[in-house]
């Protein structure tokens, strides 16, 4: 079983802490993505579950096992770099066999495994060719073959897309998917881009500043977020997150602006409470905008002043001026819009969120 348990996982350097006790269950066979904005600790923890970096307190257990003393090459793990990690000089079917090669294997053993992980990654009319002779996606499939024939229980990836260019990135997270469900391992991924965890990912991990803000399937963090910065973090374009205070049966913002109180939340505030107001631009509809906003006392509607416009070919991203914000509003169905034209836009507030302004944290029972 290729399980991997971080119990109050802590670094420090020196008397800075920046993981602090974090715990996390991955299963057999599961796909993780830890993601989070630079300098959260995300690579820090994949790089202590590789034996990269020391631990300053709490435990790794890999299969059941405490590692915390054992070395890289005892975890039986295979880490996928950013930076691809190949020998200049080596053919790439000498890069794929050189970890098999030191580790003692008999030679006719690493052909059959480098053979087979070259067929699963199409690999196999580059096998004489040296990593100067091939693309960035090339080698990035190159140091996913060196990891597969380690046949490891646990791949661990550290931004491997992110030297890729737009184009070969929607074509490595295909890859990568693929090879996931033929090698049926467990894996840890980290990366900035939410769009590679969202669609790779069986859960999401978001940290923020060594701590672990939300773990939940793609659906739920997008769609139920713990906190307000999940909320704002989760999604492209994010959230429409407005700080505003509940009074009579409405939200309050501070321009004077009123929305109804959502009524998923009506049980679980307080007059006067201090929130934030958050809605999704998938949940704004612009009068023209190709979708129907529902019926009933969840829609509320009004009428907008539209900053800017984003055309982007199927949908339009429409920037309105709401509660003294832009707010963003996606266009499915677009039309020209010019700047300062009015248009009436319905809020379907049972879509809507509110988090507590102190804690951050979600009012949703």
């Amino acid at each position: 079983m290729a399980t991997v348990t971080l119990r109050n996982l802590v670094k420090r350097y020196g008397a800075l802490e920046i993981v602090h006790g974090i715990n996390l269950d991955v299963a057999d066979r599961e796909f993780i993505a830890l993601v989070g904005p630079s300098g959260c600790g995300k690579s820090t923890t994949l790089r202590m579950i590789a034996g990269l970096e020391d631990i300053s307190g709490g435990e790794i257990l890999i299969g059941g096992k405490v590692v915390n003393d054992l070395p890289p090459r005892s975890r039986n793990l295979a880490m996928v770099f950013q930076s691809y990690a190949l020998y200049p000089h080596m053919t790439v079917r000498e890069n794929m066999g050189f970890s098999l090669k030191i580790a003692g294997q008999q030679q006719s053993e690493i052909d059959v495994r480098v053979n087979d992980a070259a067929k699963t990654l199409d690999l196999e009319h580059l096998m004489d060719r040296r990593p100067s002779q091939l693309s960035g996606g090339q080698r990035q499939r190159v140091a996913m073959g060196r990891a597969i024939v380690r046949n490891p229980d646990v791949f661990l990836f550290d931004e491997p897309l992110s030297n890729l260019d737009a184009k070969l990135r929607t074509q490595m997270r295909t890859e990568i998917k693929k090879l996931h469900a033929m090698v049926q391992s467990t894996v840890v991924y980290v990366t900035h881009d939410q769009v590679e965890a969202m669609t790779l990912a069986d859960r999401i991990v978001i940290m923020r500043d060594g701590h672990i803000e939300q773990a939940g399937t793609p659906d739920e963090v997008f769609h139920r977020p713990a906190t307000r910065f999940v909320a704002g973090f989760i999604g492209s374009p994010p959230m429409n997150l407005t700080d505003a205070t509940v009074d009579n049966g409405s939200v309050v913002f501070a321009t004077g602006d009123r929305l109804p109180l959502p009524q998923q939340y009506q049980a679980s505030v307080t007059a006067g409470q201090k929130v934030a107001f958050g809605l999704r631009p998938d949940d704004l509809y612009p009068t023209g905008h190709g979708l129907h906003a529902g019926d009933g006392s969840s829609v509320h509607q009004a009428d907008l002043k539209v900053s800017i416009t984003e055309p982007l070919g199927n949908e339009t991203l429409v920037f309105l001026d709401f509660a003294g914000k832009d707010w963003v509003a996606r266009m499915l169905n677009p039309r020209p819009l010019a700047s300062g034209e009015t248009v009436a836009v319905s809020f379907d507030l049972s879509k809507a969120h509110l988090f507590d302004a102190a804690s951050g944290k979600t009012l949703r029972a």
